[in-house]
Order: C-alpha cells, then structure tokens, then sequence
C-alpha cells in the first residue's frame, strides 16, 4: 500500500490535533502536526533529512504570523505575494525549498480574493475547515495527482481575481519596460533591499546619481514610495539584483 504523509500546520492546538486523528485511521495516511510556520518547515527539513518526506502540507490560512516563518527568497523572487496572511506565506515559501510538497489551505471562510492569492502562492487547493473527512481526503489525493481543488462557490469570483491579478502584472510589466537599462539595474537593487548608499557602492555610482535614478524610476513607475515600487516591480516580474558577495566601494569610479 502506498502511504501518503500529511503534515497538519495550525497554530490552534485542540483542531490540529483532532484533525491529525481523523486523518491518522485512515489506513494509507501517516499524519503529524505542526503548531507555527517555522514548526513545519522544521519538520520538513527532519522529513527530508531522515529520507521520508511528506507529501501534502495542510495549512491554516489564518496561521499567525512568527518571525522567521518563511525563508527570504530574495535570489528566487518569488516571495509570498503582497496582502497574503502568514498561512499563505508559508506556501509561497514552501513552494520553494519544497516544491515537492503539494499543498491546501484550510480556511474558515470562503474568501475569492485570499483563495487566488493562495493559488498564486503555489497552493493547489482551498478547503473549508468545516468540511467532511471524506471531503478532505478526496482533495488530498486529488492535489497528489496534480488536480487543483476550489469549492465551485469559489470559482468565479478566483477566476476574477486572478484575471484582474493578471492586467495588474501585464501594466506593471508595461512601466518596467519603459525604465532604461541602469534604471532597471538600480530597481533591481531596490527590490533586493539596498538602501541608497549599498546601490551607489555596488553600481560604482555617486550617491547623489543613484538618488536620481531612484526619482527617476519612481516617476515612470507612477508611485511615490521605494515599497510601491518593489511591490510593482515584483507584479511584473523583476528579479531583485543578486547578492552572492559583498558590497565593495571602489573609490574614483562615480558616476
């Protein structure tokens, strides 16, 4: 018989806990649990080391938020999309260091908008925490065969999210073409998180220059804030510089 391994992550002790027995008398399920994000990346990583790794993460889309819950990602670019809760952070996260693992996220509401940031998150479906036990097994076996499950309430207003999701990526992508080529490269080191003088010492530019670049690229993105425009850079696509070394100021090269 071909087990599947489930790890339960819910931050609320007594729902974890009954719904890990539910699953664990099912004959072909093995089932743990886990009470926060860094608790479950936890286990994944003993499950990868001890060569038994899990199969379908079930995460509660309300998991409070704990520092340190979801690795940076700053080389991929593909951290958790803005607005997301921590839950669907933490899938955004796992999608990364685990993209193995499928996973669902149990919910207390049925919400169109957080489902579709779910989805984008890398989620493979969204089920309601209320739902029946057989209900529950039919999605985690269903996401293990590359199905992708919403409740068909659901289904038109994700379809709306992810549409208008889709013109906001399209627009974004329309203002980063029009930055110039160093103006893309400074955006870059913003999305990485450089503040102005880190840009300036990596690029071999002045301060002062990199302040107009900055201005520059503020103004052609139409926002008024470095975090409007990493959160559109990232709408669009733009991977943050990468920051394998040290910064290393090399004097009378100013731009």
């Amino acid at each position: 018989m071909v087990r599947i391994r489930v790890l339960v992550v819910d931050d609320h002790r007594i729902f974890a806990e009954s719904l890990a027995a539910a699953l664990a008398a099912e004959p072909d399920v093995d089932v743990s649990a886990a009470g926060s994000g860094p608790a479950a990346l936890r286990c994944l990583e003993r499950a990868v080391a001890e060569g038994r790794r899990f199969d379908v993460l079930l995460v509660d889309a309300d998991l409070a938020a704990v520092a340190g819950a979801v690795p940076a990602q700053r080389d991929s670019g593909s951290g958790p999309p803005p607005g997301a809760a921590d839950g669907i952070a933490l899938v955004a996260g796992v999608r990364v260091t685990h993209p193995g693992v499928r996973t669902v996220v149990l919910a207390e509401r049925d919400e169109p908008r957080r489902a579709a940031l779910a989805l984008q998150a890398g989620a493979s479906g969204w089920v309601a925490k209320d739902c029946s036990l057989s209900r529950l097994l039919a999605v985690i076996r269903g996401v293990l065969r590359e199905e992708t499950h919403l409740p068909p309430a659901l289904l038109t207003g994700v379809l709306r999210e992810l549409t208008a999701a889709r013109k906001h990526r399209t627009d974004s992508e329309r203002l980063v073409e029009s930055l110039t080529p160093r103006e893309h490269e400074v955006l870059r080191c913003m999305v990485a998180g450089l503040g102005r003088k880190d840009v300036a010492a990596r690029l071999f530019l002045s301060p002062h220059t990199v302040r107009t670049h900055m201005q520059n690229v503020l103004g052609k993105l139409g926002v008024h804030s470095t975090l409007a425009a990493v959160a559109l850079a990232r709408r669009a696509g733009v991977r943050p510089a990468e920051l394998a070394g040290d910064v290393v100021e090399r004097s009378g090269q100013l731009a």
